[in-house]
């Protein structure tokens, strides 16, 4: 395993100055998102795939500082009502800079569609009643997987061999489940993108699925979740309170070790071990209430000494 850093955490900073900052934290490997949910400061990626010059320079960027392009995140919203063409194309657009880049892996999301073909918004049913809404999920499934099986087979074509989804709410793969559900449809291509924090607030326990995952594992996003006990018990993990008023949820994002132990992170860092993950730790920073730059630098060397710990399991 290796320290990496997903970019985005640092977003303020520019593109060389944001890989500068990736060495001086340690970290020998970046995630860079090409768009979806980012604005992505860091790669204009239909600027690059149109643009040898530009793209050898890119890359030039990264490698000449010793670091290596773990991969290219897109975190788009395919089959959504609206974005869903345009995010589809994102995508695609991603996986052609990859293959230019020599990158096998991305990052992205599963996608939601909405309940109908009039619908603006996703709709995610993530529970099993009325049976009038179990239907509309069992039509959103079968949507999701034709566009999965064609949008598999390109990345493939395209030298693409790890397609690694976040299990994110909102998204019809948002748990273990689910990811092995679509997986068995499209096949090995298909894995996960396990993120810490959103098992956490959805009360699952990482480290379990981990083991349960297994060679899946295709990606590791380092990110910590903090519980206020009172608010918890009033709101629960629903909370609605908006992300812009830390101060009145349930929970929010923290710094990799401010929302959870050192024992928690020891244990996860030996189960992806244990199951055989050989590839970046990447930091995602969110965290509300510290500066960006200070977080990610607490998080990365608050792993590395955990990785340390475990016989110089950094690369």
């Amino acid at each position: 395993m290796e320290l990496g850093l997903y970019t985005d955490s640092v977003s303020r900073l520019d593109f060389e100055q944001a890989l500068d900052f990736a060495v001086s934290i340690g970290a020998s490997a970046v995630e860079i998102a090409a768009g979806g949910q980012s604005s992505a400061p860091h790669m204009k990626v239909f600027d690059l795939i149109g643009d040898a010059g530009l793209r050898r320079d890119y890359a030039d960027q990264i490698t000449g500082r010793g670091l290596r392009l773990a991969a290219i995140n897109c975190s788009a919203w395919p089959t959504h009502p609206l974005l869903g063409d345009e995010h589809a194309e994102l995508m695609r657009a991603a996986v052609r800079l990859a293959e230019q880049l020599g990158t096998t892996k991305i990052v992205t999301m599963s996608g939601c569609p909405g309940d109908s073909t009039q619908s603006r918004l996703f709709n995610w049913i993530a529970y099993p009643w009325p049976s009038d809404a179990v239907a509309i999920r069992d039509g959103q499934w079968e949507q999701s997987v034709a566009f999965w099986r064609e949008f598999a087979e390109f990345a493939a074509a395209h030298g693409i061999e790890r397609i690694a989804l976040e299990l994110h709410p909102l998204q019809l793969v948002y748990n273990v489940p689910t990811l092995l559900s679509l997986r068995d449809r499209i096949g090995p291509i298909i894995g996960a993108n396990v993120d810490p924090s959103h098992m956490f607030w959805q009360q699952m326990d990482p480290i379990a699925c981990l083991h349960a995952l297994g060679s899946a594992v295709y990606h590791v996003h380092l990110k910590d979740v903090q519980f206020e006990g009172q608010r918890l018990a009033l709101a629960g993990v629903l909370d609605g309170a908006p992300w812009a008023e830390p101060e009145r949820r349930a929970w929010i994002f923290r710094t990799v070790g401010r929302g959870h132990d050192a024992s928690f992170w020891r244990g996860f860092l030996k189960a992806a071990d244990d199951i055989g993950y050989d590839d970046a730790l990447s930091i995602e920073n969110e965290d509300p209430v510290q500066n960006a730059q200070e977080g990610v630098r607490e998080a990365a060397s608050f792993i590395a000494g955990l990785l340390d710990e475990q016989g110089g399991g950094r690369r």
